[in-house]
C-alpha cells in the first residue's frame, strides 16, 4: 500500500505518461482481453464497420489506461482539485431533494471514471453519501478501493447487506450509490432479463427492489469526458416515487439511459468486463 500512495503524489502529466505506457503494453503487447473486447463491440453494434469498431475499441483502451492512473490518484488528491476536474452539471438539482430532506437513490454505469464521480459526490452534493459495493478475493486492492472511496466521507455499504442497511440508515439525509450495470454472477442474485445492446442480457433485479423498499427518487447521472483528466456529469431522473412491488419503472428507465449514453459514448464503457456469460440465462 506505501509504493500505491507513493505512486499517488505523482503528478497528474506523470501519471498520464504512465497511462500512455500502459495503453501500448496492454493493447499491442499482451492483448489483455482483447478478444472478448472484440466480440462484445461487434455484437453490440452489429450496424458498424470494422473500420469504426477498430477505432471504437483503441480509444477505449486509452480510457481504460486513464482510469487506472486516475483511480491511483484518488488517494491524495485534494477536494479542490478532484472538484475541478469532476464537474456536476445542474447543481441546483440535488438540492430540490436535500431542501425537502428527501434521500436520493443515485445510479450509474461502468462509464469513463465512475469511481471519481462517487467519491466527487462526497464532496459536491449536500447530503451523506452510501455507495454498494461488492467485496473482493483481493484483499490489498479491496483496502485500497474502499479507502479511496471513503476519504471524503463516504459510507460503504456491502451488497448483501444493502436491505439491512436501507433501514438502519434510513432517517439519515443521503444519497445511496450503486453501479449498477454489471453482470449479476451470484446464483442467489434475482435477474431480469431484457434485451440490451442488441443481445440477451441479465441486469441485476435487485436495484429494483432497492427502489421499492427505500421508496426513494431514482437518479442516472451520465458522464462523459471532457477532455484527458476532466469530466462532467448530468443529472437524468429515472423514476419517482411512490413504486408498488410489482412494478419495474427504476430498472427499465435505468437500461435505456445506460444504453443511450453507450450509443453516444461508445467509447466510454467497460467493454473488457465480460458481461455476456453464457450461463446467464440458465
Amino acid at each position: 500500500m506505501l509504493i500505491i500512495r507513493l505512486l499517488s503524489y505523482l503528478p497528474f502529466g506523470i501519471l498520464y505518461l504512465l497511462s500512455d505506457f500502459l495503453f501500448f503494453v496492454s493493447y499491442y503487447i499482451v492483448r489483455y482481453r482483447r478478444r472478448l473486447v472484440k466480440k462484445n463491440l461487434r455484437n453490440s453494434f452489429p450496424g458498424k464497420t470494422k473500420n469504426e469498431l477498430s477505432v471504437i475499441e483503441k480509444e477505449f483502451y486509452r480510457n481504460l489506461c486513464d482510469y487506472a492512473v486516475e483511480m491511483l490518484k484518488l488517494l491524495t488528491i485534494s477536494k479542490e482539485e478532484l472538484t475541478r476536474r469532476m464537474k456536476f452539471n445542474e447543481p441546483e438539482f440535488v438540492h430540490q431533494f436535500s431542501s425537502k430532506n428527501q434521500s436520493i437513490l443515485f445510479l450509474a454505469s461502468h462509464q469513463f471514471n465512475w469511481e471519481w464521480l462517487l467519491v466527487s459526490a462526497s464532496i459536491s452534493f449536500p447530503m451523506a453519501i452510501d455507495f454498494v459495493y461488492q467485496p473482493i478475493h483481493n484483499k490489498l486492492f479491496e483496502r485500497f478501493s474502499v479507502l479511496s472511496r471513503t476519504r471524503f466521507g463516504a459510507h460503504a455499504i456491502q451488497r448483501d447487506e444493502v436491505a439491512r442497511e436501507l433501514v438502519k440508515r434510513r432517517n439519515i439525509l443521503r444519497g445511496v450509490a450503486i453501479v449498477a450495470d454489471q453482470y449479476p454472477g451470484y446464483k442467489k442474485d434475482k435477474k431480469y432479463p431484457v434485451k440490451f445492446l442488441n443481445q440477451d442480457t441479465v441486469f441485476f433485479l435487485g436495484l429494483n427492489n432497492m427502489a421499492v423498499l427505500s421508496q426513494y427518487p431514482a437518479v442516472y447521472y451520465t458522464i462523459r469526458k471532457v477532455k484527458r483528466g476532466y469530466y462532467e456529469a448530468d443529472p437524468n431522473i429515472v423514476a419517482l416515487p411512490p413504486y408498488e412491488k410489482t412494478e419495474t419503472v427504476v430498472i427499465d428507465n435505468y437500461i435505456k439511459l445506460v444504453e443511450q449514453v453507450i450509443n453516444q459514448y461508445p467509447s466510454g464503457w467497460l467493454w473488457s468486463h465480460n458481461r455476456w456469460k453464457k450461463r446467464h440465462l440458465k
